[in-house]
Parts: structure tokens; C-alpha cells; sequence
């Protein structure tokens, strides 16, 4: 059985001896460890920070000057070594000298995510319907996201703009 494998049946162990169906992760480690699992090696120093750095790329937003709208200012985008290891770089899209595919790949990528999160969530939501009576189905929520879209690009315009 996989680590991942273990993992999830361990969760299901902690929901049966807890009893509770909503999960707290912190709570199933504090079991598994207190049972003997052997906690992950600590991330280095280096990982540590690589990972703020990440965390804070993603949470920089600018606003358009001349709408006043948000964007992310950095993009991550996959890149292969040559023995075929992808890894990510990221580009300040404000930066006349990122290149143009280098954009392209990380929307590209954004978009993938995209779609593979409305997959698994109309999988998940015909599943749920499938396993229970007729009076607890959900309505199946519309994949086409362009009239969402455009309520959201609506509403902005509706906001002050930033100076």
C-alpha cells in the first residue's frame, strides 16, 4: 500500500474512533504520531524561505493604472532541466524583458487548474447526488463561468477606484 494509501485509511480510522465526520487534519496527526508514525524529515532553511518568497509572489497585487482593477504581479511557470525535472520560475509580468511564452505557459497552466477543479467538482457533486435520496441531491452548478465572469468584472467597476 502507498504512503498516500496509508494516509487516507488512517484518516478514516480517526474519523471512526473520534466518531466525527467533519476532520481536523492537526487532530488526525496528533493520533497518528501518538501511535507511533514518524513525522516527515523538517523542510531545510533554504525551502523554508524559497517557500515565503513563493507565498509572497503569489499574494502580489497591483492595481491597472488605468482601471484601477487588480492583477498578480508574478506568474509561476513550469520549466524542465535536461534530465526532464520540472520545476518553476516565476516572471514579474510588469518586466518589458519576460517573455511572452513564458506568460503564455503559466496561463496556460492557471487554466489547466481550472478545469481540472470543475471536472473533480462536477465528479464530486454527481457522486453525492448518486449515494442519496432524491430530496438531498445538490443542483449540479453550470461549468460555463462567463456570465460569473462578467457579474465580477461588473461589480469592480462599481468600487472606487485606487489611487
Amino acid at each position: 500500500m502507498s504512503k498516500i494509501a496509508d494516509r487516507q485509511k488512517f484518516i478514516r480510522h480517526w474519523m471512526d474512533v473520534t466518531g466525527k465526520s467533519e476532520v481536523d487534519m492537526t487532530e488526525v496527526a496528533q493520533l497518528a504520531m501518538k501511535m507511533g508514525w514518524k513525522a516527515p524529515p523538517p523542510i531545510t532553511e533554504q525551502d523554508r524561505m524559497a517557500q515565503l518568497f513563493k507565498d509572497a509572489a503569489r499574494q502580489d497585487i497591483r492595481h491597472d493604472k488605468k482601471t484601477g482593477r487588480p492583477y498578480r504581479g508574478y506568474h509561476a511557470f513550469p520549466k524542465y532541466s535536461a534530465d526532464g525535472q520540472m520545476s518553476f520560475s516565476y516572471i514579474d509580468i510588469d518586466d518589458p524583458k519576460a517573455k511572452p511564452d513564458n506568460f503564455r505557459k503559466a496561463c496556460v497552466m492557471r487554466r489547466e487548474q481550472s478545469v481540472g477543479d470543475m471536472v473533480q467538482l462536477r465528479l464530486d457533486q454527481v457522486h453525492w447526488n448518486d449515494q442519496r435520496p432524491v430530496e438531498q441531491n445538490v443542483d449540479i452548478l453550470p461549468a460555463d463561468m462567463e456570465f460569473d465572469l462578467e457579474l465580477r468584472f461588473a461589480s469592480m467597476d462599481d468600487e472606487p477606484e485606487v489611487a
